[in-house]
């Protein structure tokens, strides 16, 4: 029988093209799950609004809050620090400081609770599941003021963690993965003693900077991946916006490419793996 999971397309927001993609994505059945960027300055009511309109094409997509705190984005709180010229940190100052104990988590919470507000505001509703831009979630200063404010603000929602299916069997090839394992072991013990629901696996970190062939990485995020998993992507057309904000840019349309290709849902089917 197959197993259902979610296929998360982050940073809904980001970019008009970013929007597009996944909008098209979703009206296709190719996504189940989008994360919206409240801060990013693609988000308003015209986007928020289209989205719905994809979304009602695939009734069990999941829209939820891509919790953002760091650069090059701005924070809705007016004394939010630290920051850096007005901006959030970079994510490896962020984590560093975090883990010198350095974050002030009562500003951490109320530019969380602050963003969850602005969700609620935009979609009329709050999310489905909430998540964070750089896995900011899973930091160590960040993550117990995420999940008090999640519990609070959004009480129905589920959280993302980031640990793999079997890290301890897989290789050591993925530095980036091997962080995000060590982060939420922690996380997720955090999360299941304040009764805050997660997902039981994760898979779609790779290194963004090398050109990457997304169909073979797809096979390796789809294998063994649990009911429930979550698949994280970031499909998306280049832009003059998306240029001016982040580093990673063609590889979102390779991401899309794949994603809408004749390819894909055969390798769902041979997984096992449902999106509906």
């Amino acid at each position: 029988m197959s197993r259902r999971i979610w296929l998360c397309a982050d940073d809904y927001g980001i970019s008009p093209g970013v929007n597009r993609a996944i909008r098209d994505l979703i009206e296709n059945g190719r996504l189940n799950a989008t994360s919206a960027m409240v801060v990013g300055p693609s988000i308003g009511r015209d986007e928020v609004n289209a989205l719905a309109a994809a979304a009602k094409a695939n009734p069990r997509c999941a829209i939820g809050l891509h919790v953002t705190l760091t650069a090059p984005f701005r924070p809705l709180t007016m004394h939010f620090r630290p920051t850096e010229g007005g901006l959030f940190l970079p994510h490896t100052k962020l984590l560093r400081r975090g883990l010198m104990g350095r974050l002030d988590s009562e500003l951490i919470h109320t530019e969380v609770t602050v963003q969850l507000a602005a969700f609620v505001d935009l979609f009329g509703r709050p999310p489905d599941f909430v998540d964070g831009h750089q896995h900011v979630q899973l930091f160590p200063g960040v993550r117990a003021a995420f999940l008090a404010a999640v519990k609070t603000r959004a009480p129905n929602a589920w959280i993302r963690q980031c640990g793999r299916v079997r890290p301890w069997a897989q290789r050591l090839d993925s530095p980036k993965a091997l962080v995000l394992d060590a982060l939420s072991a922690q996380f997720r013990r955090r999360a299941a003693r304040a009764n805050i629901p997660f997902n039981p696996a994760f898979a779609g970190a790779y290194d963004f900077s090398k050109a990457a062939e997304f169909g073979a990485l797809m096979r390796q995020f789809l294998h063994g991946m649990p009911e429930a998993g979550v698949v994280m992507c970031h499909p998306g057309f280049v832009d003059e916006v998306l240029i001016s904000l982040d580093p990673l840019t063609v590889q979102r349309e390779r991401e899309y490419e794949f994603l809408r290709s004749e390819a894909f849902l055969p390798l769902l089917a041979t997984n096992e793996v449902t999106l509906s």
